[in-house]
Order: C-alpha cells, then sequence, then structure tokens
C-alpha cells in the first residue's frame, strides 16, 4: 500500500516525482494523494465494491453477509473521513 503519511512526523506526504516506465519521462513537482488514496485499503475496498455494485447497499450487505445497517454505517464512516481529508 502507498504510505500516506510521514513515518517521522505523521505529515501527511505529497508525490514528488511521475515516472513513465516506457519512455523514461519524468514529471516532477510537489501533488497532493488523491483523496481516495488517503483510505486504508480496507476502506478503498469497500468503495470499489460498492462502485461495482452500482451504489447498491442491500447488494453490499447480501455481498458481505452483513446487515443493511452496519454495511450504511461503515459508509457513513468513509464519507466522514473523506470529508476531513476534504476540507
Amino acid at each position: 500500500m502507498l504510505p500516506t503519511y510521514c513515518p517521522s512526523c505523521q505529515s501527511q506526504l505529497k508525490v514528488k516525482c511521475l515516472k513513465c516506465e516506457s519512455c523514461q519521462t519524468e514529471v516532477s513537482g510537489l501533488y497532493d494523494l488523491p483523496t481516495l488514496a488517503l483510505l486504508s485499503s480496507e476502506n478503498q475496498q469497500f468503495i470499489l465494491r460498492f462502485v461495482i455494485n452500482s451504489g447498491s447497499l442491500k447488494e453490499m450487505a447480501s455481498e458481505l453477509k452483513l446487515s443493511y445497517p452496519t454495511v450504511r454505517n461503515m459508509l457513513n464512516e468513509i464519507i466522514n473521513k473523506i470529508k476531513v481529508y476534504e476540507k
């Protein structure tokens, strides 16, 4: 998983360089990580499954073998994390 916080001071990391493996072109700068990359891999997987299930919490609940309210709470927690990152 991509590190998103400094192991030393816990500040949010930024992307400094991107490189094309095909032609070796490099783009340098100081870029924010995408909001979704800041979420845990578990939360990223939840969002991926949510999209694959066309946003149906009912289908998500069935797939995860959890109750609808539990899945709704999981989504609400992710939404709250995203809101914090978007500030």
